[in-house]
């Protein structure tokens, strides 16, 4: 059956969407250009001509997931609630058993960012879009007087600095953690930045 002809912007995000599940299944040391090709059943020309190498397709691939988890996470840094819990569900959302893009992702991305300076720069940057939304909203709870912190930023800093540490044992040794504790041990890491001496309430809707 012949494929429908899709615009340039539709064509790279079809790309971009192989090449995210192909890093995730295979590593993204071992993802060639022919693998997201036979994915999509096109041509090796084809993704070529959208992505001149296999690095920019990877690099590609990287900041593609992350821009679409930033815009979730500012979509809950929107609503129309207290900032604690929107900071609840952001970092409920964010942690390794939430519904952000697949942790084995960011990690195949860190160590690729240790050997490959341009992804290191593009990760800085993504993560540190992070830290912002977050520190964002704890400067608005704490200016509205919902909780105490003096440095919105380096609380913003040390929870995504923990729920990353955690996302590499979760993920590296499977049911090494239950759900559960994980969730509870992320609670309580949001709690003691805000000064708050007994578990965050949960948010409206779980």
């Amino acid at each position: 059956m012949a494929r429908v002809r899709l615009s340039v912007a539709q064509r790279r995000e079809e790309l971009l969407n192989a090449a995210v599940e192909q890093i995730e299944q295979r590593g993204a040391a071992a993802v060639r250009i022919a693998d997201v090709a036979t994915a999509l059943g096109v041509s090796n020309a084809l993704v070529l001509y959208h992505f001149s190498s296999r690095e920019q397709l990877v690099a590609a691939a990287f900041s593609h997931a992350a821009d679409a988890d930033l815009r979730h996470l500012r979509k809950i840094a929107a609503r129309r609630t207290s900032a604690l819990r929107r900071l609840r569900s952001a970092v409920r959302w964010y942690a390794p058993t939430g519904q952000a893009k697949g942790w084995r992702l960011w990690i195949e991305a860190w160590s690729m960012s240790l050997r490959d300076p341009d992804l290191r720069d593009l990760s800085r940057g993504l993560d540190q879009q992070w830290k912002s939304a977050l520190a964002e909203v704890i400067a608005e709870g704490a200016a509205a007087g919902e909780f105490s912190c003096e440095d919105p930023a380096a609380a913003a800093w040390r929870l995504t600095a923990f729920l990353d540490g955690l996302a590499v044992q979760m993920t590296c040794y499977a049911g090494a953690v239950s759900r559960a504790a994980m969730l509870q041990w992320a609670d309580d890491a949001l709690a003691r930045e805000l000064g708050l001496d007994r578990e965050v309430p949960a948010p409206a809707g779980g």
